[in-house]
């Protein structure tokens, strides 16, 4: 069991940390599996008013691990690992706590469209949020993008995915994908006390109250990761990734044709 993802219980409050600095909180397939079990064992605790979801070090996450790509121990087929990774993310509909995802430097990938899947979102002043999959040939496939359009709109959105533009603080603030921005040395404190402030409300109260605000936004959501699933594993198997691929291996441009 890698220790790179933490869980921690203090009285109602929980604390999942990614703990890869050195990568700025990268995660591989054991990180993945180990944020699933964390999740799994939080939708079965009653006794869990509200849970921070926090990285160690200068950024939240920068994504996938490129490096530890194809070195797992895990032999799946790639519509596999997607089905294993939806529903292990989409257990935080599921958690009965509120989760509040503390977002400092960078936010990229797979990463910061799960962050879109929590409850909530405080950034620290400095951060910014990334969705670079299109460039890669590849497109987001964690189920954030539809979270994302219910909050920016088409526009915003489409910019984000089709171009791969990060955007800051200031503006994710603007757009409602944060809810504050506050100083980085404040970040942890600010989130801590947020997540006090729900844990000493009914939890009855704000178990309904998370259920029915997320009820406006999950069928959305789930529908969307279902396309999804079925985009990305057409596209890995699409003549333009092969192209791709080839192209890469002789050094040369990419002659793409849609297919």
């Amino acid at each position: 069991m890698t220790d790179k993802v933490r869980l921690e219980i203090d009285g109602a409050i929980a604390t999942i940390t990614n703990d890869n600095p050195d990568k700025h909180n990268a995660f591989d397939d054991e990180m993945d599996q180990r944020l699933f079990e964390i999740l799994g064992e939080l939708r079965g605790r009653r006794d869990i008013r509200a849970v921070i979801w926090r990285g160690e070090g200068k950024s939240f996450s920068s994504g996938r691990d490129v490096a530890a790509i194809g070195g797992g121990q895990v032999e799946m087929s790639h519509h596999e690992l997607m089905s294993r990774g939806h529903r292990g993310i989409q257990q935080v509909f599921d958690i009965e706590a509120p989760i509040i995802v503390a977002c400092q430097g960078w936010s990229i990938g797979a990463s910061f469209q799960r962050a879109l899947l929590c409850d909530l979102r405080v950034a620290a002043e400095g951060a910014r949020f990334l969705l670079p999959e299109v460039g890669h040939g590849v497109i987001p496939d964690t189920g954030g993008v539809a979270r994302l359009f219910q909050m920016c709109g088409h526009g915003v959105a489409s910019d984000l995915v089709l171009t791969g533009r990060p955007m800051d603080a200031a503006e994710a603030y603007g757009h409602g994908v944060v809810s504050r921005v506050v100083p980085a040395g404040e970040l942890d404190a600010t989130v801590r006390a947020m997540a006090e402030k729900i844990a000493a409300a009914p939890a009855v109260t704000v178990k309904v109250a998370r259920r029915i605000i997320g009820h406006l936004a999950e069928p959305e959501v789930r529908s969307s990761m279902a396309e999804e699933l079925i985009g990305q594993t057409y596209i890995s198997r699409s003549d333009d990734a092969a192209e791709r691929r080839a192209a890469q291996a002789e050094g040369r441009e990419p002659r793409y044709t849609g297919s």
